[in-house]
Protein backbone atom coordinates (compact mmCIF):
# COMPACT_ATOMS: atom_id res chain seq x y z
CA UNK A 1 0.00 0.00 0.00
CA UNK A 2 1.66 3.15 -1.03
CA UNK A 3 0.89 6.24 1.41
CA UNK A 4 -0.02 9.52 -0.71
CA UNK A 5 0.86 12.19 1.32
CA UNK A 6 -2.81 13.42 2.11
CA UNK A 7 -5.63 13.36 4.65
CA UNK A 8 -7.88 12.68 1.46
CA UNK A 9 -10.88 10.71 1.64
CA UNK A 10 -11.75 7.86 -0.90
CA UNK A 11 -14.82 8.46 -3.19
CA UNK A 12 -16.65 5.75 -3.20
CA UNK A 13 -19.02 3.99 -6.04
CA UNK A 14 -21.37 2.35 -3.88
CA UNK A 15 -25.08 1.94 -5.48
CA UNK A 16 -23.68 2.04 -8.73
CA UNK A 17 -23.72 6.13 -8.49
CA UNK A 18 -21.13 7.74 -10.38
CA UNK A 19 -18.58 9.96 -9.18
CA UNK A 20 -16.80 13.33 -10.02
CA UNK A 21 -13.66 11.67 -8.19
CA UNK A 22 -10.70 14.75 -8.33
CA UNK A 23 -7.16 13.60 -9.49
CA UNK A 24 -4.06 15.02 -8.63
CA UNK A 25 -0.62 13.51 -10.73
CA UNK A 26 2.18 15.35 -9.88
CA UNK A 27 4.72 12.79 -11.87
CA UNK A 28 4.92 15.87 -14.14
CA UNK A 29 6.21 18.24 -11.88
CA UNK A 30 10.29 18.47 -12.43
CA UNK A 31 13.14 19.95 -10.05
CA UNK A 32 15.81 21.82 -11.89
CA UNK A 33 19.09 20.14 -13.54
CA UNK A 34 21.00 21.01 -10.26
CA UNK A 35 18.48 19.30 -7.64
CA UNK A 36 19.71 15.68 -7.52
CA UNK A 37 18.53 15.40 -3.79
CA UNK A 38 15.32 16.69 -4.82
CA UNK A 39 15.25 14.98 -8.19
CA UNK A 40 15.56 11.87 -6.28
CA UNK A 41 13.21 12.07 -3.58
CA UNK A 42 10.05 13.35 -6.07
CA UNK A 43 10.55 10.35 -7.82
CA UNK A 44 9.75 8.40 -5.12
CA UNK A 45 6.68 10.36 -4.16
CA UNK A 46 5.20 11.29 -7.36
CA UNK A 47 4.54 7.25 -7.50
CA UNK A 48 3.21 7.36 -4.23
CA UNK A 49 0.77 10.56 -5.36
CA UNK A 50 -0.40 8.90 -8.49
CA UNK A 51 -2.22 6.59 -5.88
CA UNK A 52 -4.79 9.41 -5.84
CA UNK A 53 -6.53 8.18 -9.15
CA UNK A 54 -7.00 4.23 -8.21
CA UNK A 55 -7.75 5.17 -4.51
CA UNK A 56 -10.12 7.50 -5.79
CA UNK A 57 -12.29 5.00 -7.11
CA UNK A 58 -12.30 2.46 -4.50
CA UNK A 59 -15.20 2.18 -2.02
CA UNK A 60 -14.97 3.63 0.87
CA UNK A 61 -13.37 1.89 4.12
CA UNK A 62 -14.92 2.49 7.09
CA UNK A 63 -12.67 0.46 9.59
CA UNK A 64 -8.70 0.77 9.53
CA UNK A 65 -6.94 -1.19 7.29
CA UNK A 66 -5.89 -4.37 8.74
CA UNK A 67 -3.10 -5.31 6.40
CA UNK A 68 -0.68 -2.46 7.26
CA UNK A 69 2.91 -1.65 6.69
CA UNK A 70 3.94 -3.64 9.61
CA UNK A 71 1.44 -7.11 8.38
CA UNK A 72 3.44 -9.21 10.81
CA UNK A 73 4.00 -13.37 9.90
CA UNK A 74 1.94 -16.39 9.82
CA UNK A 75 3.18 -16.84 13.59
CA UNK A 76 1.79 -13.16 14.32
CA UNK A 77 1.97 -12.84 18.42
CA UNK A 78 -0.71 -12.09 20.19
CA UNK A 79 0.29 -8.78 21.20
CA UNK A 80 1.11 -8.28 17.19
CA UNK A 81 -2.56 -9.34 16.36
CA UNK A 82 -3.50 -6.60 18.92
CA UNK A 83 -1.56 -3.94 17.25
CA UNK A 84 -2.52 -4.84 14.01
CA UNK A 85 -5.84 -4.24 14.80
CA UNK A 86 -5.44 -0.74 15.72
CA UNK A 87 -5.84 -1.17 19.23
CA UNK A 88 -2.32 0.37 20.21
CA UNK A 89 -1.18 3.46 21.07
CA UNK A 90 0.99 3.93 18.32
CA UNK A 91 2.37 1.97 15.23
CA UNK A 92 5.97 3.42 16.13
CA UNK A 93 8.11 6.75 17.34
CA UNK A 94 10.93 7.67 15.30
CA UNK A 95 13.43 10.37 15.27
CA UNK A 96 14.46 12.38 12.46
CA UNK A 97 17.41 14.30 12.23
CA UNK A 98 19.41 16.66 9.80
CA UNK A 99 22.55 15.22 8.71
CA UNK A 100 24.85 17.14 6.28
CA UNK A 101 25.25 15.53 2.82
CA UNK A 102 28.11 14.71 0.75
CA UNK A 103 26.80 18.23 -1.25
CA UNK A 104 26.40 20.03 2.20
CA UNK A 105 23.25 20.29 2.69
CA UNK A 106 21.25 19.08 5.39
CA UNK A 107 18.82 15.94 4.56
CA UNK A 108 16.75 14.63 7.42
CA UNK A 109 17.78 11.28 8.35
CA UNK A 110 15.46 8.60 10.43
CA UNK A 111 17.99 8.42 13.29
CA UNK A 112 15.89 6.32 15.57
CA UNK A 113 12.84 4.11 15.32
CA UNK A 114 10.91 2.25 18.20
CA UNK A 115 9.54 -0.52 17.49
CA UNK A 116 11.92 -1.58 15.22
CA UNK A 117 10.23 -3.83 12.13
CA UNK A 118 11.88 -7.60 12.02
CA UNK A 119 10.54 -10.50 9.89
CA UNK A 120 9.76 -8.36 7.18
CA UNK A 121 9.40 -10.38 3.87
CA UNK A 122 10.74 -7.70 0.86
CA UNK A 123 7.47 -5.59 -0.28
CA UNK A 124 7.22 -4.91 3.13
CA UNK A 125 10.00 -3.64 3.48
CA UNK A 126 9.93 -1.58 0.49
CA UNK A 127 6.48 0.07 1.83
CA UNK A 128 8.05 0.76 4.77
CA UNK A 129 11.02 2.64 3.10
CA UNK A 130 8.68 4.71 1.22
CA UNK A 131 6.70 5.44 4.77
CA UNK A 132 9.58 6.74 6.25
CA UNK A 133 10.69 8.45 3.66
CA UNK A 134 7.30 10.53 3.75
CA UNK A 135 7.66 11.15 7.46
CA UNK A 136 11.12 12.52 7.02
CA UNK A 137 9.55 15.25 4.66
CA UNK A 138 6.59 16.38 6.32
CA UNK A 139 9.41 16.55 9.65
CA UNK A 140 11.12 18.88 7.63
CA UNK A 141 9.06 20.28 5.09
CA UNK A 142 11.33 22.89 3.96
CA UNK A 143 13.55 20.55 1.87
CA UNK A 144 17.04 21.22 2.89
CA UNK A 145 17.85 24.42 3.25
CA UNK A 146 18.82 24.53 7.01
CA UNK A 147 21.31 26.19 8.72
CA UNK A 148 22.86 25.28 12.52
CA UNK A 149 21.31 27.16 15.02
CA UNK A 150 21.92 28.06 18.43
CA UNK A 151 18.23 28.79 19.44
CA UNK A 152 15.04 27.13 18.02
CA UNK A 153 11.58 27.27 19.49
CA UNK A 154 10.17 23.81 19.74
CA UNK A 155 6.65 22.98 17.90
CA UNK A 156 3.82 21.02 17.33
CA UNK A 157 2.01 19.78 14.66
CA UNK A 158 0.34 17.06 12.90
CA UNK A 159 -0.17 15.46 9.27
CA UNK A 160 -2.05 12.64 7.90
CA UNK A 161 -0.79 9.93 5.66
CA UNK A 162 -3.43 7.98 3.56
CA UNK A 163 -2.91 4.31 1.89
CA UNK A 164 -4.35 3.21 -0.93
CA UNK A 165 -7.43 1.98 0.47
CA UNK A 166 -8.37 5.13 2.13
CA UNK A 167 -7.45 4.24 5.40
CA UNK A 168 -5.42 6.92 7.22
CA UNK A 169 -2.68 7.32 9.92
CA UNK A 170 -2.20 10.59 11.82
CA UNK A 171 1.49 11.97 12.01
CA UNK A 172 2.16 13.82 15.40
CA UNK A 173 5.90 15.54 14.98
CA UNK A 174 7.52 17.79 17.78
CA UNK A 175 10.39 19.52 16.21
CA UNK A 176 13.48 20.92 18.93
CA UNK A 177 16.78 21.75 19.54
CA UNK A 178 18.81 18.60 20.60
CA UNK A 179 21.32 18.84 23.38
CA UNK A 180 24.65 19.92 22.79
CA UNK A 181 27.25 23.24 22.86
CA UNK A 182 27.17 25.45 19.68
CA UNK A 183 25.28 25.73 17.09
CA UNK A 184 23.55 22.67 15.76
CA UNK A 185 20.53 22.06 13.40
CA UNK A 186 16.83 21.31 15.07
CA UNK A 187 15.53 17.47 15.25
CA UNK A 188 11.98 15.45 15.04
CA UNK A 189 10.22 13.44 17.27
CA UNK A 190 7.48 11.80 15.08
CA UNK A 191 4.60 8.90 16.35
CA UNK A 192 2.86 7.60 13.84
CA UNK A 193 -0.56 6.28 14.85
CA UNK A 194 -3.89 5.33 13.59
CA UNK A 195 -5.36 6.92 16.56
CA UNK A 196 -6.53 11.17 16.39
CA UNK A 197 -6.40 12.98 19.46
CA UNK A 198 -3.69 15.75 19.17
CA UNK A 199 -4.02 17.34 22.51
CA UNK A 200 -3.27 13.51 24.16
CA UNK A 201 -0.40 12.89 21.88
CA UNK A 202 1.14 16.27 22.92
CA UNK A 203 1.00 15.08 26.25
CA UNK A 204 3.14 12.16 25.34
CA UNK A 205 5.53 14.21 23.69
CA UNK A 206 5.81 15.83 26.88
CA UNK A 207 6.84 12.92 28.61
CA UNK A 208 8.84 11.93 25.81
CA UNK A 209 11.01 14.99 26.07
CA UNK A 210 11.56 14.79 29.76
CA UNK A 211 12.96 11.11 29.67
CA UNK A 212 15.15 12.60 26.46
CA UNK A 213 17.17 15.32 28.37
CA UNK A 214 18.21 12.31 30.60
CA UNK A 215 18.76 9.75 28.19
CA UNK A 216 17.42 8.29 24.68
CA UNK A 217 17.33 5.17 26.80
CA UNK A 218 15.01 5.88 28.72
CA UNK A 219 12.44 6.75 26.18
CA UNK A 220 12.44 2.66 25.19
CA UNK A 221 10.43 1.63 28.54
CA UNK A 222 7.74 4.22 28.62
CA UNK A 223 6.70 3.75 24.90
CA UNK A 224 7.04 0.24 25.24
CA UNK A 225 4.55 0.80 28.43
CA UNK A 226 2.35 3.08 26.14
CA UNK A 227 2.28 1.13 23.47
CA UNK A 228 0.62 -1.91 25.24
CA UNK A 229 -1.30 0.02 26.90
CA UNK A 230 -5.43 0.43 26.00
CA UNK A 231 -6.49 2.96 23.92
CA UNK A 232 -9.27 4.21 26.34
CA UNK A 233 -12.50 5.21 25.32
CA UNK A 234 -14.15 8.91 25.09
CA UNK A 235 -13.83 10.84 28.68
CA UNK A 236 -11.87 7.99 30.28
CA UNK A 237 -8.37 7.59 30.90
CA UNK A 238 -5.31 5.36 31.14
CA UNK A 239 -2.39 5.06 33.64
CA UNK A 240 0.90 4.45 32.62
CA UNK A 241 3.56 3.91 35.02
CA UNK A 242 7.08 4.88 34.11
CA UNK A 243 10.45 4.65 36.32
CA UNK A 244 12.66 8.58 35.87
CA UNK A 245 16.05 7.86 38.15
CA UNK A 246 16.64 10.02 40.96
CA UNK A 247 12.39 10.60 41.10
CA UNK A 248 11.85 7.06 41.00
CA UNK A 249 8.31 5.90 39.46
CA UNK A 250 5.61 7.94 37.85
CA UNK A 251 2.26 7.65 37.43
CA UNK A 252 0.94 9.19 34.24
CA UNK A 253 -2.79 10.11 33.38
CA UNK A 254 -3.78 10.14 29.45
CA UNK A 255 -7.51 11.12 29.18
CA UNK A 256 -9.54 11.40 25.76
CA UNK A 257 -12.08 14.32 25.26
CA UNK A 258 -15.53 13.41 25.99
CA UNK A 259 -16.58 15.02 22.45
CA UNK A 260 -14.64 11.96 20.50
CA UNK A 261 -15.09 14.06 17.69
CA UNK A 262 -13.25 16.80 18.42
CA UNK A 263 -10.12 15.60 20.11
CA UNK A 264 -8.07 16.38 17.30
CA UNK A 265 -8.80 19.75 17.00
CA UNK A 266 -8.20 22.61 19.21
CA UNK A 267 -10.24 26.06 17.88
CA UNK A 268 -7.91 28.38 19.80
CA UNK A 269 -5.93 29.02 17.01
CA UNK A 270 -7.74 29.48 14.17
CA UNK A 271 -9.92 31.75 16.90
CA UNK A 272 -6.37 33.50 17.80
CA UNK A 273 -5.68 34.47 13.70
CA UNK A 274 -8.86 34.90 12.47
CA UNK A 275 -12.13 37.32 13.74
CA UNK A 276 -15.52 35.44 13.82
CA UNK A 277 -16.46 36.86 10.25
CA UNK A 278 -13.24 35.55 8.65
CA UNK A 279 -13.75 32.46 10.31
CA UNK A 280 -17.59 31.42 8.62
CA UNK A 281 -16.08 33.16 5.13
CA UNK A 282 -13.40 30.51 5.30
CA UNK A 283 -16.09 27.70 6.63
CA UNK A 284 -18.43 28.74 3.44
CA UNK A 285 -15.67 28.25 1.10
CA UNK A 286 -14.91 24.77 2.94
CA UNK A 287 -19.12 23.52 2.46
CA UNK A 288 -18.61 24.60 -1.05
CA UNK A 289 -15.57 22.43 -1.57
CA UNK A 290 -13.78 25.12 -2.71
CA UNK A 291 -9.75 25.00 -2.87
CA UNK A 292 -8.09 27.10 0.23
CA UNK A 293 -4.25 27.74 0.98
CA UNK A 294 -3.66 28.69 4.29
CA UNK A 295 -0.08 30.70 4.83
CA UNK A 296 1.66 31.09 7.63
CA UNK A 297 5.58 31.15 9.28
CA UNK A 298 4.93 28.61 12.01
CA UNK A 299 4.33 24.23 10.98
CA UNK A 300 2.01 24.30 14.27
CA UNK A 301 -0.19 27.37 13.66
CA UNK A 302 -0.76 25.56 9.78
CA UNK A 303 -1.29 22.07 11.13
CA UNK A 304 -4.18 22.95 14.32
CA UNK A 305 -5.97 25.94 11.67
CA UNK A 306 -6.30 23.13 8.65
CA UNK A 307 -7.85 20.68 11.20
CA UNK A 308 -9.54 23.08 13.18
CA UNK A 309 -11.60 24.18 9.84
CA UNK A 310 -12.06 20.75 8.71
CA UNK A 311 -13.51 19.97 12.10
CA UNK A 312 -16.75 22.87 11.79
CA UNK A 313 -17.73 20.47 8.34
CA UNK A 314 -18.89 18.10 11.13
CA UNK A 315 -21.46 15.66 10.84
CA UNK A 316 -19.53 16.01 7.14
CA UNK A 317 -15.85 14.80 6.05
CA UNK A 318 -13.74 16.70 4.05
CA UNK A 319 -13.43 14.49 0.58
CA UNK A 320 -10.67 15.77 -0.95
CA UNK A 321 -6.84 16.82 -1.24
CA UNK A 322 -6.29 17.85 2.56
CA UNK A 323 -2.50 18.82 3.09
CA UNK A 324 -1.53 20.24 6.88
CA UNK A 325 1.50 21.20 5.76
CA UNK A 326 3.11 20.92 1.83
CA UNK A 327 6.56 19.76 1.94
CA UNK A 328 8.13 22.57 -0.35
CA UNK A 329 8.87 19.53 -3.22
CA UNK A 330 5.44 19.63 -3.81
CA UNK A 331 4.03 22.87 -3.80
CA UNK A 332 3.38 22.29 -7.30
CA UNK A 333 -0.31 20.74 -6.05
CA UNK A 334 -1.60 24.54 -5.30
CA UNK A 335 -2.18 24.10 -9.33
CA UNK A 336 -4.43 21.03 -9.15
CA UNK A 337 -7.84 21.83 -10.40
CA UNK A 338 -9.78 20.11 -7.98
CA UNK A 339 -11.14 21.39 -4.36
CA UNK A 340 -8.31 21.32 -1.44
CA UNK A 341 -7.06 22.33 1.99
CA UNK A 342 -3.27 23.04 1.96
CA UNK A 343 -1.22 24.48 4.84
CA UNK A 344 1.84 26.37 3.11
CA UNK A 345 4.62 28.41 4.77
CA UNK A 346 4.99 31.99 4.21
CA UNK A 347 8.30 32.00 2.31
CA UNK A 348 6.62 30.23 -0.79
CA UNK A 349 3.87 32.51 -0.58
CA UNK A 350 4.75 34.02 -3.85
CA UNK A 351 3.93 30.64 -5.96
CA UNK A 352 0.43 30.54 -4.57
CA UNK A 353 -1.09 34.03 -4.76
CA UNK A 354 -0.15 33.29 -8.41
CA UNK A 355 -3.14 31.39 -8.75
CA UNK A 356 -6.79 31.98 -9.46
CA UNK A 357 -10.24 30.71 -8.65
CA UNK A 358 -9.33 30.00 -4.88
CA UNK A 359 -9.08 31.35 -1.37
CA UNK A 360 -5.67 32.14 0.20
CA UNK A 361 -5.89 33.16 3.83
CA UNK A 362 -2.48 34.60 5.51
CA UNK A 363 -2.65 33.74 9.47
CA UNK A 364 0.57 35.66 9.72
CA UNK A 365 0.33 38.42 12.87
CA UNK A 366 1.88 40.91 10.81
CA UNK A 367 -0.34 40.64 7.87
CA UNK A 368 -1.85 43.42 6.17
CA UNK A 369 -4.64 41.20 4.47
CA UNK A 370 -6.16 38.22 5.60
CA UNK A 371 -7.49 37.11 2.16
CA UNK A 372 -4.63 37.31 0.09
CA UNK A 373 -6.82 35.73 -2.81
CA UNK A 374 -10.67 35.14 -3.13
CA UNK A 375 -12.82 34.42 -5.75
CA UNK A 376 -15.33 37.45 -3.92
CA UNK A 377 -19.00 35.38 -2.99
CA UNK A 378 -17.90 34.26 -0.27
CA UNK A 379 -19.43 36.53 1.97
CA UNK A 380 -22.93 35.08 0.18
CA UNK A 381 -22.53 31.43 0.05
CA UNK A 382 -24.27 30.96 3.24
CA UNK A 383 -28.81 31.79 3.64
CA UNK A 384 -28.16 35.36 5.80
CA UNK A 385 -30.17 34.85 8.08
CA UNK A 386 -28.12 31.10 9.09
CA UNK A 387 -25.02 33.22 8.75
CA UNK A 388 -25.96 35.78 11.17
CA UNK A 389 -27.31 33.01 13.92
CA UNK A 390 -23.54 31.49 13.84
CA UNK A 391 -21.84 34.57 14.20
CA UNK A 392 -23.94 35.50 17.25
CA UNK A 393 -23.65 31.84 18.45
CA UNK A 394 -19.73 33.16 18.59
CA UNK A 395 -19.87 36.14 20.19
CA UNK A 396 -20.66 33.68 23.29
CA UNK A 397 -16.51 32.65 22.87
CA UNK A 398 -14.77 34.15 26.04
CA UNK A 399 -10.96 35.27 25.56
CA UNK A 400 -9.74 33.04 27.52
CA UNK A 401 -11.46 29.68 27.27
CA UNK A 402 -10.42 26.84 27.93
CA UNK A 403 -10.01 24.11 24.83
CA UNK A 404 -13.35 22.75 26.22
CA UNK A 405 -15.18 25.54 26.96
CA UNK A 406 -14.10 26.62 23.15
CA UNK A 407 -14.87 23.38 21.43
CA UNK A 408 -18.41 23.46 23.25
CA UNK A 409 -19.52 27.46 22.12
CA UNK A 410 -18.03 26.35 18.14
CA UNK A 411 -20.04 23.02 18.42
CA UNK A 412 -22.83 24.74 19.28
CA UNK A 413 -22.49 27.59 16.52
CA UNK A 414 -21.86 25.77 13.50
CA UNK A 415 -23.91 22.33 14.04
CA UNK A 416 -27.16 24.07 14.30
CA UNK A 417 -26.14 25.30 11.01
CA UNK A 418 -26.49 21.87 9.30
CA UNK A 419 -29.15 20.98 11.50
CA UNK A 420 -31.78 23.70 10.07
CA UNK A 421 -30.26 23.06 6.18
CA UNK A 422 -30.45 18.91 6.12
CA UNK A 423 -31.93 17.53 9.64
CA UNK A 424 -34.57 16.54 7.35
CA UNK A 425 -32.66 14.35 4.73
CA UNK A 426 -33.93 11.18 6.73
CA UNK A 427 -37.58 11.92 5.98
CA UNK A 428 -36.56 11.40 2.72
CA UNK A 429 -35.03 8.16 2.34
CA UNK A 430 -37.89 6.05 1.30
CA UNK A 431 -36.86 2.03 2.20
CA UNK A 432 -38.96 -0.89 0.86
CA UNK A 433 -39.30 -4.30 3.28
CA UNK A 434 -37.17 -6.79 1.39
CA UNK A 435 -34.06 -5.22 2.68
CA UNK A 436 -32.53 -3.17 -0.07
CA UNK A 437 -30.59 0.08 0.26
CA UNK A 438 -32.77 3.32 1.00
CA UNK A 439 -33.03 5.65 -2.28
CA UNK A 440 -33.01 9.36 -1.53
CA UNK A 441 -35.27 11.81 -2.58
CA UNK A 442 -33.51 14.52 -3.65
CA UNK A 443 -35.47 17.07 -5.11
CA UNK A 444 -38.33 16.26 -2.85
CA UNK A 445 -35.85 17.27 0.11
CA UNK A 446 -35.02 20.88 -0.93
CA UNK A 447 -38.30 21.81 -2.11
CA UNK A 448 -39.51 21.04 1.24
CA UNK A 449 -37.45 24.01 2.00
CA UNK A 450 -39.43 26.88 2.95
CA UNK A 451 -36.62 28.96 2.98
CA UNK A 452 -35.86 30.63 -0.81
CA UNK A 453 -31.93 31.23 0.79
CA UNK A 454 -32.14 28.01 2.23
CA UNK A 455 -33.23 26.02 -0.50
CA UNK A 456 -30.85 27.62 -3.08
CA UNK A 457 -27.94 26.89 -0.86
CA UNK A 458 -29.02 23.43 -0.15
CA UNK A 459 -29.48 22.94 -3.92
CA UNK A 460 -25.52 23.51 -3.90
CA UNK A 461 -24.67 21.67 -1.31
CA UNK A 462 -26.26 18.74 -2.98
CA UNK A 463 -23.14 18.38 -5.38
CA UNK A 464 -20.77 18.00 -2.82
CA UNK A 465 -19.14 14.79 -2.36
CA UNK A 466 -19.14 15.74 1.42
CA UNK A 467 -22.69 15.60 1.23
CA UNK A 468 -22.99 12.58 -1.35
CA UNK A 469 -20.86 10.09 1.03
CA UNK A 470 -23.31 11.11 4.09
CA UNK A 471 -26.05 10.41 2.26
CA UNK A 472 -25.15 7.16 0.81
CA UNK A 473 -24.09 5.88 4.03
CA UNK A 474 -28.12 6.99 4.90
CA UNK A 475 -28.99 4.52 2.36
CA UNK A 476 -26.76 1.68 3.46
CA UNK A 477 -27.96 1.97 7.03
CA UNK A 478 -31.15 0.22 8.38
CA UNK A 479 -34.24 1.86 9.04
CA UNK A 480 -32.94 1.72 12.83
CA UNK A 481 -33.00 5.10 14.50
CA UNK A 482 -29.76 6.50 14.29
CA UNK A 483 -26.98 7.71 16.83
CA UNK A 484 -24.82 10.99 17.35
CA UNK A 485 -24.43 14.27 18.39
CA UNK A 486 -26.04 15.16 15.16
CA UNK A 487 -28.93 13.08 15.39
CA UNK A 488 -29.37 14.27 18.96
CA UNK A 489 -29.43 17.69 17.46
CA UNK A 490 -31.44 17.07 15.29
CA UNK A 491 -34.21 15.18 17.92
CA UNK A 492 -34.07 18.51 19.66
CA UNK A 493 -34.38 20.91 17.31
CA UNK A 494 -37.58 18.71 15.48
CA UNK A 495 -38.94 18.52 19.16
CA UNK A 496 -38.84 22.41 19.92
CA UNK A 497 -40.31 23.00 16.00
CA UNK A 498 -43.27 20.62 17.12
CA UNK A 499 -43.95 22.80 20.39
CA UNK A 500 -43.43 26.75 18.88
CA UNK A 501 -46.24 25.23 16.42
CA UNK A 502 -48.65 23.70 19.45
CA UNK A 503 -48.24 27.24 20.87
CA UNK A 504 -49.14 29.07 17.82
CA UNK A 505 -52.68 27.27 18.11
Amino acid sequence: MDPTLTGEQPQGAANGKERNTPSCDLSTVQPSEDEEVERGALKRLSTMWSSFRCKLNRDRVKEPCQESLDSAPADTTAKEQRYMSGQYFFEYLVVVSLKKSKEGAYEPQITYQFPKRDGMVRFQREEEEKTLKAITLFCFPEGISWAPLTEYHSETFSFVLTEIDGSRRNGYCRRLLPHGNGARPPEAFCIISRLACFGLFSKIFDEVEKRHQISMAMIYPFMQSLREAPFPAPGNTVKIKSFIPDKGTEIISLTRPLDSWLEHVDFRTLFRCLTNEEVVLVFAAAVMERRIVFIAVELSTLSQVIHAVAALLYPFTWQHTFISIVPEILIDVVMAPTPYLLGVQKRLMEQVTDQTDLLVVDLSEDRKDTFLVHIGDENSLLPPKLQDEILQALRNRKEKATVEELNRVVSEAFLPFFVRTVGHFALYVTRNSSGQPGVFQSRAFYKAIKSKTTRHFVKKFLQTQMFDLFIQEVEQQPASPQQGIFHKKIVEYQEQKRKEKANRH
